[in-house]
């Protein structure tokens, strides 16, 4: 592996460790691509630095019998990274899984590593865009409000975002993605454009600050609910994606990548 990147506070054998190989495309996600990070110094945060890649297999993995693992997750110190192998990858974005979707969407800032490949998948996000995901970013938000207003823990959870939980009543870092997949959502179905770094960051930080009590972030989000499903019957999107032109991308990416790099 040799993509030259560096991570902060990581070494280079940390940051090889970290990511998977054959790498095309590597950007942040979560709190720093959404311009909502708060900083270590500040005694209440809980943020780490989320990066999302995509990564393609070993020719076996596509002409043979050997499969490899198609999401890698590892997280060292402060540094949680997820990667996807291709073709799992655009299977998620066909469902409009908000996750994924946002790096094809993201700032060049946000932009860790890429090549010509990953550069062809964010010029074609177009490919991805479908009413579709109404379903996606709706039932992703559903979660996120069920667990909000009838859990008081969600799976591992630290110490440090135990007792902001216990001080709020409620998690408040929850709350917040709750309010911005929704507010993501109905923008994308009025102009097919994913907003990641969010010019309203202010107004989601005061949520995740605990600025809200638990009634009004409820009744913000049953608001947003009503225009996000009022959004979905007006959009002018197409109901579904072109699955043919995706297929093609997807095979001319894979071809041109192993003819490269196949010994």
């Amino acid at each position: 592996m040799n993509y030259n990147i560096s991570l902060k506070n990581l070494s280079q054998q940390e940051t090889e460790s970290l990511l998977p190989d054959n790498l095309i495309l590597l950007g942040y996600r979560g709190s720093i691509a959404h311009n909502m990070y708060v900083h270590k110094s500040n005694p209440n945060s809980i943020d780490d630095k989320d990066i999302m890649g995509i990564y393609i297999a070993p020719i076996d993995h596509y002409l043979g019998i050997k499969q490899i693992k198609e999401v890698k997750e590892k997280f060292i110190k402060e540094w949680d990274c997820v990667c996807y192998e291709l073709r799992k990858i655009i299977n998620l974005l066909i469902k409009g899984n908000p996750n994924v979707l946002s790096l094809l969407w993201v700032k060049e800032q946000h932009i860790i590593f890429n090549t010509k490949w990953g550069e062809l998948l964010r010029e074609n996000r177009n490919l991805f865009t479908s009413k579709q995901v109404y379903h996606s970013f709706n039932g992703y938000a559903w979660g996120q409000f069920k667990r909000m207003t009838h859990q008081k823990y969600n799976g591992y959870m630290g110490a440090k975002r135990k007792a902001l939980v216990d001080k709020y009543k409620f998690d408040t870092k929850n709350a917040a993605h709750l309010v911005r997949l929704l507010k993501m959502g109905i923008e994308f179905l009025k102009e097919g454009v994913l907003y990641v770094e969010r010019e309203d960051a202010p107004y989601l930080l005061s949520i995740k600050n605990g600025e809200w009590p638990l009634e009004k972030v409820k009744a913000e989000a049953e608001r947003l609910f009503k225009l996000c499903e009022e959004t979905y019957t007006q959009s002018k999107l197409p109901n579904t994606v072109n699955h043919d032109k995706i297929n093609d991308l997807c095979k001319q990416i894979l071809i041109d990548y192993h003819k490269e790099n196949l010994i």
